[in-house]
């Protein structure tokens, strides 16, 4: 076997479907940084490197500093210059507020150390940093997420992964040669204590074997940059990235993913074996809302018998509602609400119910103190790849299996950034 077959192969396993398993200036910090693999005591500090200056991107950084007493964010990286100020400024405020005294330890960002530039994360890794996190848009984290554990670094890498399947080989192979490094996901309901105590209990058989899971992500419109006519229509696009599926996967990779993600945990991280999907574009049919639907209806089908009903939509004025319904044949569960009814009567979790947010950067600073390895890339591809088989298989109007979606070669973007006047594809029509 050549050594492409071979790593094409290691990828299919990792995705069987069985239970499984620009501008820029900076200087370095220089030789402090400590070695990925060293065993950090409690005196180390961590280093944070922020990718991604956006809402997300800003929380997840202030989560990251607030999960270990000695921990700073001491650098951060944009496609563009005043997102770069303005997170800055947001941090240097946000900073005061929840460390008081201590927040000239928790953020050391000098001019230098914030750079500017679609190739600006390089500059993050190289300046360094212990910990990156990845908090772009999707499409440029499979390449982020490969440069960050090349060099050594650990990851908290915000979700989806990837807007296409290249893209997420790309992540599999990756997260199978991060041997020394961890990676925490984004996927957040993951750690949050009362879906794990709820998943625990339908594990144990509170409800009895599964029959039907139904994944809704109904919720109003998002936000919308504008226009400037400095821009540039790649950099419209950008930063706009929501309405473009070449930038965000559309609305079941970006957003519903979270989810999607819980169907794929109940059922123990095996992938539906085929799904067939219908959606479009009632409400947001103008220009300015990109190429990206604004509702997907999904079923998806495992080879056991069991389907997921998926149900996602943008809309403002509409019924809303976040939440994974699970059936089975002794009981139902509410994942959100953390409920389970069965014939011994309703179980609702009482425990302590810290910020999810906070609780997976815990996780992670735990793990590179203590020697311990986090990988979460097995779930987090396929909940990518689940989110991507979705929203294909809507736009084609076809019934998409697994293994078909597993062999897409389709890269969606531009052939290269330098194409600033790159125009996206057409929206999808079913059928054609």
């Amino acid at each position: 076997m050549s050594k492409q077959d071979s790593s094409r192969s290691d990828r299919r396993q990792f995705l069987r479907s069985s239970a499984a398993v620009a501008v820029a200036s900076g200087s370095m910090i220089g030789s402090t940084a400590l070695a990925a693999g060293f065993h950090h005591s409690v005196d180390d500090k961590l280093r944070v490197g922020l990718i991604g200056c956006g809402g997300r991107g800003t929380g997840a950084a202030i989560d990251a500093c607030g999960a270990d007493s000695n921990v700073a964010l001491v650098a951060i990286a944009d496609a563009f210059p005043d997102r770069v100020k303005t997170c800055a400024r947001q941090l240097s405020r946000a900073f005061e507020e929840k460390f008081g005294t201590a927040a000239k330890e928790k953020l050391d960002l000098p001019e230098e150390r914030q750079f500017v530039g679609l190739d600006s994360y390089r500059w993050v890794i190289d300046c360094g940093v212990d910990v990156v996190i990845l908090a772009q848009p999707p499409y440029f984290r499979p390449a982020s997420l490969k440069a960050a554990v090349e060099a050594g670094k650990h990851v908290f890498c915000e979700k989806p992964i990837a807007v296409d399947v290249p893209g997420v080989l790309s992540v599999i192979d990756t997260c199978q040669n991060a041997k020394d490094v961890n990676i925490v996901s984004g996927l957040c309901w993951r750690y949050d204590l009362g879906v794990r105590a709820t998943m625990d209990k339908i594990k144990e058989g509170a409800i009895g074997p599964i029959v039907n899971i139904q994944a809704n992500y109904l919720t109003g419109e998002l936000w919308h940059r504008g226009n400037d006519p400095a821009w540039t229509p790649l950099e419209y696009q950008i930063r706009n990235w929501v309405y473009y599926n070449w930038l965000s996967g559309d609305i079941p990779a970006e957003q519903h993913i979270h989810t999607l993600d819980k169907a794929l945990w109940l059922m123990d991280d095996v992938p539906p074996a085929r799904c067939y999907s219908t959606g479009g574009r009632q409400k947001r049919t103008g220009e300015k809302w990109g190429n990206v639907y604004d509702h997907f209806a999904t079923c998806f089908e495992w080879d056991n018998g069991v389907r997921c009903f998926s149900y996602c939509r943008q809309q403002k004025g509409c019924f809303n509602e976040n939440e994974a319904h699970a059936w089975g044949y002794q009981g139902n569960a509410k994942i959100l609400a953390h409920r389970i009814e069965n014939s011994h009567g309703v179980w609702r979790y009482d425990g302590p119910k810290p910020s999810m947010y906070q609780v997976e950067h815990e996780h992670l600073f735990r793990a590179i103190r203590s020697g311990e390895k986090i990988n979460n890339g097995d779930y987090m591809c396929k909940s990518t790849l689940m989110a991507l088989m979705a929203r294909n298989a809507c736009y084609t109007g076809k019934m998409i299996t697994w293994v078909e979606m597993l062999q897409d070669k389709t890269v969606l973007g531009p052939k290269s950034l330098d194409e600033h006047d790159y125009q996206p594809d057409p929206v999808p029509i079913p059928g054609e």
